[in-house]
């Protein structure tokens, strides 16, 4: 992507020079003959490279260098080739040191360099985030049910695109790893994907971790500092549970994804947002606008596309792939290799995941503990919340419905559950696969009901 550089420079002649070459090479050039003009295009813009001359009319860049290279890298034209200055300018911070004329090759080579170091200096502080949560990062993915790869199909149709997404769905279903599945699949992989929990922050330091904050912006803002949208540049930000943000933050993060730009807390200049903005909820925000409490106009941005991540109980098919999965990969004791018995794994099945597949790898991870030094898991070795405990079946009707109503609906709701496995349903209702197909057809059910 084209980066903006500023170079300061009072020779006219060498000055667009250096700037046509530059420009062959798709920046985004802005020129400036002294600190002066360079200072208002500072206060207003914020660079990706500075090349700046030594001498100039009115000041030497020597004495700028250290507050420069505090917000990019610097490169240092002159004409005075002495080793004195090259070496003040190397410790000064200066990211290279040219002698004038500099060839169209070196600059280019240069340049190219400078660039390509910022960005990997700007990536590194979230690598190891990335791979931390890369560990077991592709567990949503694992399964073979048709929800499973309706998602996949979404996903892989509109990850090439910059679009806004919005991903809905209950806590736990995955709606992070569906974001990095976005991102590891779009143009911007090869950036960060960086991810912010909207509700664990207060408004200011909300404000402060998302758009970064100015020098004295408020009480203990010693230093300037980046915020997110800046470490996520080329790449992806990701929000989860965008339906918490106050009303405040809501109104500028309406402005990025309308106009592309942000300020820091407490800045006045106007900063480039070359991020893909992906946001999650698990709350329902189109009611919310409705009702006042999340604002309509960002709902509508958020969701120029929008992606359904189903609940674990709507994916049954998936459940004896996905324990396979957090047996194979748990992260502590591997001593001993563990197996699920076919009766856990039908318990398993039959439990609706309030939790999804958070919940269910935290049962995983706790039977292999339990089981200790035996190595299958049973039923006896699964512990589940209190809805497994209790189950509870409900039905509805706007009449008193006949038996073969209830049994009909029963029925339906057994299939739906257990997506249209009869051998299951048989078990459950204690009556043979083949009476079960009868039922189906008796009552004109699909295998897979709505």
């Amino acid at each position: 992507m084209d980066k903006r550089i500023l170079l300061i420079e009072d020779d006219r002649v060498l000055s667009r020079l250096i700037a046509q070459q530059l420009r062959s090479l798709g920046h985004e050039v802005t020129h400036a003959s002294g600190w002066r003009e360079a200072d208002d295009h500072l206060l207003a813009h914020e660079p990706h490279l500075v090349i700046t001359d030594v001498k100039l009319p009115d000041g030497d860049s020597l004495a700028r260098l250290p507050a420069l290279v505090a917000r990019q890298p610097v490169i240092v034209l002159t004409a005075f080739g002495s080793v004195r200055n090259a070496v003040e300018a190397m410790k000064a911070g200066a990211y290279e040191y040219l002698l004038k004329p500099v060839s169209p090759e070196e600059l280019t080579l240069v340049v190219g360099r400078a660039l390509d170091d910022a960005a990997l200096r700007s990536d590194h502080q979230f690598c190891a985030k990335r791979l931390k949560a890369q560990e077991g990062g592709a567990s949503f993915m694992i399964g073979v049910s048709a929800p499973l790869m309706r998602v996949k199909e979404t996903i892989g149709a509109v990850a090439g695109s910059d679009i806004t997404v919005l991903i809905q769905g209950e806590s736990g279903a995955g709606k992070e790893l569906v974001a990095r599945a976005l991102h590891d699949q779009s143009e911007r992989a090869k950036r960060n994907f960086v991810a912010m929990d909207c509700c664990t922050l207060q408004e200011k330091l909300f404000e402060s971790e998302l758009f970064g904050h100015e020098r004295g912006a408020f009480t203990g803002a010693e230093k300037q500092k980046r915020g997110l949208i800046e470490g996520a540049e080329g790449g992806t930000l990701f929000l989860d549970e965008i339906g918490e943000i106050e009303p405040a933050i809501q109104a500028k993060l309406l402005r990025v994804l309308e106009t592309g730009t942000f300020r820091r807390l407490g800045g006045t200049r106007d900063l480039q947002a070359n991020v893909r903005i992906v946001a999650a909820t698990n709350r329902d925000l189109a009611a919310m606008g409705k009702a006042g409490t999340f604002r309509a106009d960002l709902y509508y941005r958020l969701s120029a596309f929008v992606i359904d991540t189903p609940p674990l109980r709507e994916r049954r098919d998936d459940i004896p792939y996905l324990v396979a999965h957090f047996v194979q990969h748990h992260n502590f004791s591997r001593r001993i290799n563990k197996r699920v018995s076919n009766d856990a794994i039908r318990r398993l099945v039959a439990y609706d995941w309030p939790g999804n597949v958070r919940e269910l790898r935290n049962v995983i991870e706790r039977a292999i503990i339990l089981s200790r030094d035996t190595n299958t898991i049973r039923p006896e070795h699964l512990a589940f919340g209190a809805a497994a405990t209790s189950a509870k079946v409900s039905v509805s009707f706007d009449a008193d419905p006949t038996l073969d109503q209830l049994q009909a609906e029963y029925l339906k709701m057994q299939l739906r559950k257990f997506s249209g496995h009869r051998a299951k349903v048989a078990e459950v209702l204690d009556i043979s696969e083949r009476n079960v197909y009868r039922l189906i057809q008796r009552y004109g059910l699909t295998e897979t009901p709505a």
